[in-house]
């Protein structure tokens, strides 16, 4: 069947206008092909921006942002926990995971800090005067640039206190929760796969949503 349609300027066209309606499904899938393409690029590379910011939040970083690093003045140290026996690689600072024999390693940042009595002491809870000392090193020398400890951690929190004699004394604290189940890293941690998901939902609710996707949707219709 053919259709006489006018351009406007006195030209008279036909058109087939049953191969027009028979591929028009056609153009239509295409467009929405291509429509659901660019949706799932512009996902994948929210997820993948998404996913580097986490990896950033946990990867290398500078001294200066270092969670693990303790500054006073121009004098830093940074200051590392392992458990080897459960995870021979892994490091951490001031959330230990289980409790344990536990390695302690401070290192000396400010090479003036090796040349002066440096001791550590780790006590159970917040108050160095009024809670138990666990494991104490006396002050003395360490010209490598590196203080080693070793002690075992059950359950609970603890304070690792660094002491420099010099002029003028410095001191160093990190509070340690040990088998401890810390709800701001679980939060954080689930915010970026959340808002994936949600951006995913809004994506396939705006793409069904669309004129092309309905007309497809009713040519599909019988």
């Amino acid at each position: 069947m053919r259709t006489l349609v006018y351009t406007g300027q006195n030209n008279p066209i036909f058109v087939n206008s049953i191969k027009c309606k028979r591929e028009a499904p056609f153009v239509l899938r295409q467009q929405l092909s291509r429509q659901i393409t660019r949706a799932g690029a512009t996902a994948l590379v929210l997820l993948a921006a998404l996913h580097a910011g986490a990896a950033a939040a946990h990867g290398k970083v500078s001294l200066e942002e270092d969670s693990c690093v303790r500054r006073i003045g121009e004098s830093m140290v940074h200051f590392s926990a392992y458990q080897p026996q459960f995870e021979p690689t892994a490091q951490y600072c001031t959330e230990i995971p289980k409790g344990g024999d536990t390695y302690l390693v401070v290192d000396l940042v400010d090479e003036a800090l090796r040349g002066m009595p440096i001791g550590m002491r780790v006590v159970r809870g917040t108050s160095e005067t009024e809670d138990e000392t666990v494991s104490y090193l006396r002050p003395s020398y360490h010209p490598d640039g590196v203080i080693r400890g070793e002690t075992n951690l059950d359950q609970g929190l603890y304070t690792v206190i660094i002491t420099a004699e010099g002029l003028p004394p410095l001191r160093y604290q990190y509070p340690l929760r040990v088998q401890m189940i810390n709800y701001g890293n679980i939060f954080r941690a689930a915010v970026g796969p959340l808002i994936g998901l949600l951006l995913l939902a809004l994506l396939a609710y705006k793409l069904m949503k669309s004129k092309r996707v309905q007309r497809w949707r009713a040519s599909r219709r019988p």
